[in-house]
């Protein structure tokens, strides 16, 4: 029997030797576009297509009393109005994650807090698409007034505060599927569990977004 205790920690690893020896992009969009590589792969040449993503900094804000913030918002391409957590695309040029999600705590919710950490980092469809997720979790949380108007779907948002162990339960039921939002709720429940010794610093460098391919990303501070 092998000793797991022996065995090394997993960990994605970068591949530098992957060569892309041609890059353009299929599709142009508003939001982000397709683009096709062709890359050595040992002895072969593959072509692959993929969505070039902004990357997103979302945020799972949480009380004193072990509740956390979800929005309830329409998503068109799913048809139905889902329980998310705070975020954002990564669309304005030289923004750092940090501040994109204060940026979007305010925009969505009226609120800034005061303590800021990463939860976790998130490939979303790593055989589809670049896009790159930070989630940090928010605490010391107060409201705030702007200027920002809310406008299409953003309009209508529903903002709930709901127990940490309730949402927990709705995501193991299948009530939440929304990925970034489960990844974030079962995170959470994980690193209170241990006391919050999981956290990392919010301003962490993100390794993983810096290595994503295409233009989209490349707005990155």
């Amino acid at each position: 029997m092998t000793d797991a205790a022996a065995e090394p920690l997993i960990s994605d690893a970068p591949a530098p030797e992957i060569e892309v020896l041609q890059s353009e992009v299929i599709a142009r969009g508003a939001v982000w576009d397709v683009r096709r590589d062709r890359f050595a792969f040992g002895d072969a040449e593959l072509v692959r297509d993929y969505v070039d993503h902004t990357g997103v900094a979302a945020v799972l804000g949480i009380d004193e009393q072990d509740r956390i913030l979800l929005l309830r918002q329409y998503r068109h391409p799913i048809g139905t109005r889902d329980w998310e957590i705070v975020a954002g695309l990564m669309d304005v040029d030289g923004e750092s994650a940090l501040t994109g999600a204060r940026r979007e705590l305010a925009e969505e919710a009226d609120l800034a807090a005061d303590r800021w950490d990463i939860l976790a980092d998130v490939c979303s469809s790593p055989g589809g698409s670049t896009e790159a997720v930070r989630i940090f979790l928010a605490r010391h949380l107060r409201p705030i007034e702007h200027d920002y108007v809310r406008e299409g779907e953003e309009a209508e948002i529903e903002v709930r505060w709901i127990p940490l162990d309730d949402a927990v339960e709705a995501v193991l039921a299948g009530r939440v599927q929304n990925s970034t939002t489960m990844i974030a709720v079962l995170a959470a429940s994980a690193a209170r569990a241990a006391g919050w010794s999981t956290l990392r610093p919010a301003d962490a460098p993100w390794e993983r977004r810096d290595a994503v391919r295409g233009e989209r990303s490349r707005s990155r501070a």
